[in-house]
This record gives structure tokens, C-alpha cells and sequence, in this order.
């Protein structure tokens, strides 16, 4: 499991550890990591040209620490300044005596563009607001350069607890996070600028409290998947039932109960009027022409998905809101549901809106939603008193708990933007939670291996294609 942890515990931990060890060993640490994954990343460090950019505070005295460290080993190391009267002076003079030179902040896109790496050192995670006016052309002469890019920490101007974005920023190849992950690099829009992550350990586990998110591994999926043994039959794998599709959609309910079939069912119960169009691609799924109240025993319901807005739609998500089992809501669905009527549910609801049914489930602007996303399915899971999954390059889960670590999934791919892709997910997910896993463990779970097939399905896709790809996906994670 990876942890994000917000400033606040971050200072904290620093804190207590400092008061532990000699004055300077953290921050020798951290600069001893760093140099390491700079190191590596060169493959050759002697000859090699090293750019750091460094301001005011600790983060702009990692940077140099490390570029001395390049630099006793043979790197030419710039450190461009763009707090000149507040930089680290305790870092600058070992880079100096180590051969290190300095330059202004004017000279800085000349010696990025010949750079072979450039170390981002400008602020750290207490930075807000962006990039200052003096930052910007640095970071720009970086993106544009040939030199990877490594951030210190975090790259300078997202925000490290939200992974908002509010200004320019440096756009990273690898990010070198100290202690453990910030909440911020795990959450876009920030996590598209810090590249791959790289985790220096100095010691603060003992110190941190709670984490604010989570992401899964596989071995943590592993452990939830459900494994059938030698005394299961359909119920005790799980009965999920579909409430999904319409004359105008048939294709939602072909997808859905792919989703559903492809993650482990015991057997799928179909209502509505898909029926035809199920068979012909599943004749496996028990197919009701009546209403969900009359399909027969499930152990969880989905509903949403291509169901449109006519009376038997709201007849469908009224039944399926008033059944004793869990409940995915997704798609149109999610239309047709109030929060008093979710809050009133005994068994557990899970919420799957992309942001655009976000937006309009919490009155606000879509861009908002894509801007302070953690924030967005944390007020959503208040909301409505629900364990709901906000959909994006980064999928979210949030449960109703606000003292429960969010759920960050890392299995994500832009070739799962593709039409149907989510009525798979919702599938998915619900089988997951017919089998018995609980609301915020089926919609993790539903979200890494939807991902995870994503990948394995290589390039160009359908949402068949992901459905289809699911159970490699489900081996690729036991193995």
C-alpha cells in the first residue's frame, strides 16, 4: 500500500524526528536519496551537466546538498537562484566547495538548455499559489529541454495536500517525495506533472499519524479478491443483479452485465429491455422481463447505466434503492436519486459518477470537480452517505467516513476513455460486492482491475475489449 500523508503530519513527523537526531541529519538524508536517483537516472555522472533550481527553504537546501554530491562525483553543477538573498546558504556553500557555481535567475534557460538533468528545488510543500513571476521561465526552458526533469519533494507549484493546480507549474519526469507520499502527487491534475514517483525513506514512519489517501498494489488487491473453494455455488460467489439499458441503449446492458459476468459472478440477473441483446452475447444471464422487485434473490443490484429517464427507469431505481443489499448507482441513474433516500438505505450504496454527474450532483461547476477533486468525492460521500468512486485519470474513493484514508487507484489508462468503458466498471464493481467485499474494498478493487485491463488490453480499445481482458487482469494480480 502507498500512503499520502497531508503537510500538517509531514511537519509533524519532521518535527518529533528532528528532536531525535543531529541538526542537519534529515535534510543530509533526503540530499543523500536524491543524489542517488539523479545518479541513477545519468547512468554516467562524470561530464554530465546538472542544472538546480533552487529558492528559499529547506526543499532549495536539498537540491544543493545533492548537486554537491553530483558534483564530487564529476557533474558540472549550475545552481540557478531565484531567491538570491534567502537561499539555503548552508547547502549553497557545499555546493560551491564542492565546484559548484551559481548563476542568476537570466542565465537560467541558457544553462537549462544544455542541461542533462535539472533538479526542481523552487518550493516545497508549504509552496501555494503557483509559480512566482521569476520561476516561470525556468520551468518552461525545462519542459522544453532534452534534460529529465526530477522534482524535489513535489514539483514546484501544485499543491501538496489537494494536488490542485493554481498557476504555472514544473512539469516533473521523476518526483524524489521524502518520508512518505504527499496526498497531492497521488490526486491530478498534480499527479500528471510529477512523472514517476521515487520514495526516499528518512525515517519518519514511526512519527506520522493517519494517512489522508491510499492507493492499492497488488498484493493489497490480492488479498481482497475473492477465491471461490470447494463447497461454493452461485450464491455463496455472489448474484448480482443488472437494472441497466433501454430501447435507445441496448449496448449499457450488453456492458454492464459483461462487467458483472467477467468479475467472478455466480450468476447475473438481468431486468429491462435488453434482454434480446443480453442473450445474444451472454446466454448464461438469468433474463426477467418484469420489474427488479420481481427478478428473483441477488446478493447486490446495479442500476444506472443507458437506463434514460422514463417511468420504468424511475421505477427501476426506486425498487433497487428500496432492496437490503448493497447498491451500485451509476450513470442515469444517478439522475434519479435524492440524498435523503440514499442517507435512509440500511445496506451500503456506492456512487459512481464521472465528473460532469458530479458537477450536477453537488451543484458545481464541472471545472471545479476537475480541480479539487479529492475535496469533490470527499463532499459527495458527505452528501449523500455513500462510498462513492469519482471516475478520472485518477480514480478517487471516498467512503462516508470522513476519518477513512480516500482511495487513490493507480491502474488508470487514457485508452479507457472510450464509450461504455464505466458500464463495465459498474459491473464490475457490483459483482465484486455481491461476492461480499465491503462497499469501499468492491469499488478500489472494481477500479484497479478495471484499469489494470485497460493496460493488459494494449492500445486502442473497446469496452468489450476491456470487460474481456479483466480475467488476465484478475491473474496478472494473484500472480
Amino acid at each position: 500500500m502507498r500512503y499520502g500523508h497531508s503537510v500538517a503530519a509531514v511537519r509533524a513527523a519532521e518535527g518529533a524526528l528532528m528532536a531525535l537526531v543531529p541538526e542537519g541529519a534529515l535534510m543530509q538524508r533526503a540530499a543523500a536519496g536524491l543524489a542517488a536517483v539523479c545518479a541513477d537516472l545519468l547512468g554516467r555522472v562524470y561530464g554530465s551537466r546538472v542544472v538546480v533550481l533552487t529558492g528559499s527553504g529547506s526543499n532549495g537546501g536539498d537540491a544543493l546538498y545533492a548537486g554537491a554530491r553530483l558534483a564530487r562525483r564529476g557533474a558540472g553543477v549550475t545552481a540557478v537562484l531565484l531567491a538570491p538573498d534567502r537561499t539555503h546558504a548552508e547547502g549553497l556553500a557545499a555546493l560551491l566547495a564542492a565546484g559548484g557555481r551559481t548563476v542568476t535567475e537570466e542565465d537560467g534557460p541558457r544553462v537549462i538548455a544544455g542541461a542533462d538533468l535539472v533538479l526542481d528545488g523552487i518550493t516545497g510543500i508549504g509552496g501555494k499559489g503557483g509559480l512566482r513571476p521569476a520561476a516561470v521561465p525556468q520551468a518552461e526552458a525545462a519542459r522544453q529541454s532534452r534534460a529529465a526533469v526530477v522534482a524535489v519533494d513535489l514539483p514546484s507549484g501544485v499543491d501538496a495536500d489537494t494536488g490542485e493546480l493554481d498557476g504555472p507549474a514544473v512539469h516533473a519526469d521523476v518526483t524524489v517525495t521524502f518520508g512518505t507520499y504527499k496526498t497531492g502527487l497521488l490526486i491530478d491534475p498534480a499527479a500528471e506533472l510529477a512523472g514517476v514517483l521515487r520514495l526516499v525513506d528518512i525515517g519518519l514512519d514511526a512519527h506520522l499519524g493517519a494517512p489522508e489517501v491510499e492507493a492499492l498494489q497488488h498484493a493489497d488487491l490480492a488479498a481482497l479478491l475473492p477465491r471461490p473453494g470447494g463447497e461454493s455455488d452461485k450464491y455463496r460467489r455472489g448474484v448480482v443483479g443488472v437494472a441497466a439499458g433501454s430501447q435507445r441503449y441496448p449496448g449499457a446492458a450488453v456492458l454492464a452485465v459483461s462487467g458483472a459476468l467477467r468479475a467472478g459472478a455466480g450468476a447475473v440477473r438481468y431486468v429491462g429491455p435488453g434482454g434480446d441483446a443480453v442473450l445474444a452475447r451472454h446466454p448464461e444471464v438469468l433474463v426477467s422481463a418484469g420489474s427488479p422487485h420481481d427478478a428473483g434473490r441477488v446478493q447486490a443490484w446495479v442500476v444506472g447505466p443507458g437506463l434514460g429517464d422514463t417511468p420504468d427507469a424511475h421505477t427501476a431505481v426506486h425498487e433497487v434503492l428500496a432492496a437490503g443489499v448493497p447498491v451500485l448507482v451509476d450513470a442515469d441513474g444517478l439522475r434519479l436519486i435524492d440524498p435523503e433516500t440514499v442517507r435512509a438505505r440500511t445496506a451500503p450504496t456506492v456512487l459512481t459518477p464521472h465528473a460532469g454527474e458530479a458537477a450536477a450532483l453537488l451543484g458545481w461547476p464541472r471545472e471545479d470537480v476537475e480541480a479539487r477533486r479529492l475535496e469533490a468525492v470527499r463532499a459527495l460521500a458527505g452528501r449523500f452517505g455513500a462510498t462513492v468512486l469519482l471516475k478520472g485519470a485518477t480514480t478517487l474513493v471516498a467512503d462516508p467516513d470522513p476519518a477513512v484514508p480516500v482511495r487513490v487507484n493507480p491502474t488508470g489508462t487514457a485508452w479507457l476513455a472510450t464509450a461504455g468503458s464505466g458500464d463495465v466498471l459498474s459491473g464490475l464493481t457490483g459483482s465484486l460486492l455481491a461476492a461480499g467485499l465491503a462497499p469501499r474494498d468492491a469499488a478500489s478493487a472494481g477500479a484497479y482491475l478495471h484499469g489494470l485491463a485497460g493496460r493488459l488490453a494494449e492500445g486502442p480499445l473497446s469496452a468489450l475489449d476491456v470487460a474481456d481482458t479483466v480475467p488476465a487482469a484478475w491473474r496478472n494480480v494473484q500472480d
